[in-house]
């Protein structure tokens, strides 16, 4: 990382904690990582390529999931987005330097949609989890100036609302909600007449247990849901098909070490793929899914390069094909539970951030197909 990146951005550090009774206090599980912290992962080795600046929370598990925006005129113009879930929404350019925060609160899992039609022309719809306003927080980015504004937020009746990802239907903007106890909120998400938002329900699921990664296959109209210690699930997007659903892979397995934590798709030509993160031994599950059945693939884990460390205990992660910048195939943005080059494991966390990977270092990696 370049001196630059390393500058603080000059939030205030955040460590929530509430009292438990007289002379004790509990911690807030939030400050505490899902994961114990690695060497390396357990997966085929990929290095990685290059890192965001880190989320100004310290001393707590903070930086949790990021989205990517690619213009599609201009592959050069793209941003990160990504959750500090004790403080808000960053926005990154290519180089990992932020180019944006909103003080938004806990915002967990983020997703975008582009083509959102307004009164002011197309935007790019972002929403992400709240879990301190309990419902998903909507956001407009306008595409010509990359300026990200608050919209409003989608109130739903989950207890805690904890994963998120978004799709399109036919003209619709669906937004997918899951929460800790299991339970699944559909809502298609429009503009109004006034220009604030508009959200209907269209369906409620309840998977089962504690869920977090989704992600939306707009093409085939498929639902990828993560229980985090059990299953990945396939549902389809339509409504009319309820709570009908395909096992992908269980947990625990060769493929999975729970929790399974961030899901999303990648588009290579013709070919899909569907990354998973094995966050118990820092490895990411990789699956082609434009078939008729998804076909494992192998497992790959990300590792030190030109002065980066590497990723372990992943909370989240993203993934477009494509040219992006200076990938030629694709970048993966993937959060880091330690960012912090040789940190032993008996270090209290000071830092976590945002990795970026090359595509085609995955795909030589495990050998995956070129057609």
């Amino acid at each position: 990382m370049t001196p630059a990146l390393r500058i603080a951005f000059g939030l205030a550090a955040v460590l929530l904690i509430t009292a438990a009774g007289a002379g004790c206090a509990a911690v807030d599980p939030e400050t505490v990582s899902d994961s114990a912290k690695m060497l390396k992962g357990a997966g085929t080795p990929v290095a990685v390529a290059g890192e965001t600046q880190a989320v100004a929370t310290q001393s707590a598990d903070a930086a949790d999931d990021p989205a990517i925006w690619v213009d599609p005129t201009n592959p050069a113009r793209a941003v990160i987005f990504g959750t500090d879930k004790q403080a808000g929404l960053y926005s990154y350019d290519l180089a990992g330097a932020i180019t944006g925060f909103i003080p938004d609160g806990r915002l967990n899992n983020v997703d975008l949609r582009d083509g959102f039609p307004t009164a002011s022309g197309q935007r790019v719809l972002v929403a992400a989890s709240d879990r301190g306003r309990l419902g998903a927080a909507l956001y407009l980015m306008d595409p010509a100036t990359l300026k990200t504004t608050p919209w409003g937020l989608a109130k739903l009746d989950l207890a805690e609302p904890y994963g998120l990802c978004m799709g399109r239907r036919g003209d619709g903007f669906i937004v997918i909600v899951n929460g800790t106890d299991g339970q699944v909120r559909q809502i298609r998400v429009a503009a109004g007449a006034d220009g604030a938002p508009l959200w209907t329900e269209e369906r409620r699921l309840s998977v089962g247990s504690q869920t977090k990664g989704c992600v939306v296959d707009d093409q085939k109209g498929v639902l990828y849901i993560g229980e985090e210690n059990r299953a990945i699930w396939r549902y389809a997007l339509d409504p009319a098909s309820g709570s009908a659903r395909a096992l992908v892979a269980a947990a625990p397995s060769q493929m999975l070490k729970p929790d399974i934590e961030g899901l999303t798709l990648l588009r290579d030509g013709a070919k899909t793929w569907l990354i998973a993160s094995s966050q118990g031994d820092s490895a990411f599950a990789v699956w082609r899914v434009d078939g008729a059945a998804p076909v494992y693939a192998g497992r790959f884990s990300v590792m030190a390069a030109r002065g980066v460390d590497g990723i372990t205990g992943t909370d989240g992660l993203d993934a477009m094909g494509g040219a992006i910048g200076s990938f030629p195939k694709g970048l993966l943005v993937i959060q880091d539970d330690v960012d912090s080059e040789g940190e032993a494991l008996s270090t209290t966390r000071q830092r976590q951030n945002f990795k970026l990977v090359d595509w085609r270092a995955v795909s030589d990696a495990l050998g995956l197909p070129e057609r």
